[in-house]
């Protein structure tokens, strides 16, 4: 196997893993937007604690598929091509999603907020569902023919795995979410978080535990379904610690989950970076869908520099806003006076 396009594999699978890991908890507190707040000041706190760090984290998504573009163009072309319906709706959704949130405070009448928190709730469950299935296709496969197009019509998409990856990015995002929110807030909004993690962790990690096991049972290896068991245990450490109140352990052990369970995806469907469900010999794989050496070459000079360098400003950027978020810190809603006067 070539180093190179390997390389570019383990990168492209790296930033896929960062995003659902950063993104999830973000895509998570949107949907929690809908139902986990009892009142404004609540909603304010949740969306104060995404605040600094949202539209960095959405960054690792256009990443990924600038990377997988650059180094793996048959793999970009195929894949996009065949999901250009559902990509366009996560598109929608997570441009709604961002301008509710930059919206949100410029009204102040009940009736302007509930319509934004919809948007922001719904886009963020539209692009996580969207974004699971996507990522559950490129392991399991779509129909390709030999030349990389879709075989069927514009849903020969939608299959069981799609609604499986979409259903796991989902449970995964609302679990990582609440987590997230117990571990930045103070007051209601984080023993309402606590509590729901206390519940909904062992269900909403199910659809991602089920996407892992089918992948493992089709093409594992003594390697990944160590991966796999570890993953799980994290997984337990993470109610565990939820229960005592441990939320930086809570937080880190699903971050071990979804790195490990997505780290055992992609390790067992290697080299194969998209499957064929008409033909094996149609498959996409690390050599005949990667760009030239001299391509990668260049790509892997500039990403020894930059990828350190965006990975400082990001850490930095959790640095400082690590402290808690309190009802405390939330000022009063005011209107803005305009600055020009009719």
């Amino acid at each position: 196997m070539e180093f190179l396009p390997t390389l570019w594999f383990v990168i492209v699978a790296v930033l896929w893993i960062g995003y659902l890991f950063l993104e999830g908890f973000d895509l998570g507190v949107g949907m929690h937007m809908l139902f986990s707040a009892k009142d404004e000041k609540q909603k304010r706190v949740m969306l104060n604690a995404i605040g600094p760090v949202w539209d960095g984290n959405e960054v690792w998504l256009i990443t990924a598929g600038g990377a997988m573009f650059a180094a793996f163009p048959f793999w970009y072309a195929s894949l996009f091509s065949a999901l250009y319906i559902p990509l366009v709706v996560v598109l929608l959704g997570l441009i709604f999603r961002a301008v509710a949130i930059e919206y949100r405070g410029k009204g102040h009448t009940a009736r302007w907020r509930r319509g934004w928190d919809l948007a922001l709730g719904l886009g963020s469950l539209v692009s996580a569902f969207g974004i699971g299935a996507a990522l559950a296709l490129t392991t399991t496969g779509l129909p390709l023919d030999a030349n990389g197009d879709r075989v069927g019509g514009a849903w020969a998409w939608f299959t069981g795995y799609a609604v499986l990856g979409g259903l796991a990015v989902v449970g995964f995002s609302l679990v990582h979410g609440a987590v997230f929110l117990a571990l930045k807030t103070e007051g209601e909004v984080r023993h309402r978080a606590r509590r729901f993690v206390k519940v909904a962790l062992p269900i909403g990690l199910l659809p991602i535990a089920g996407w892992v096991l089918a992948i493992q049972f089709d093409t594992g290896s003594a390697v990944t379904w160590a991966m796999t068991a570890v993953a799980v245990l994290a997984a337990v450490v993470a109610w565990f610690a939820n229960a005592r109140g441990r939320e930086g352990w809570a937080f880190m052990m699903l971050g071990g989950f979804i790195l490990l369970g997505a780290a055992a995806i992609f390790t067992a469907v290697f080299p194969v970076v998209l499957p064929s469900t008409i033909d094996s010999a149609f498959d996409l794989t690390v050599t005949n869908a990667s760009s030239s050496d001299y391509t990668l070459g260049v790509m892997s000079i500039v990403a020894l520099f930059g990828v350190p360098l965006v990975l400082a400003y990001q850490g930095w950027t959790y640095w400082v806003f690590r402290k808690r978020v309190s009802p405390l810190h939330i000022p009063e809603a005011h209107p803005v006076v305009p600055a020009v006067r009719q």
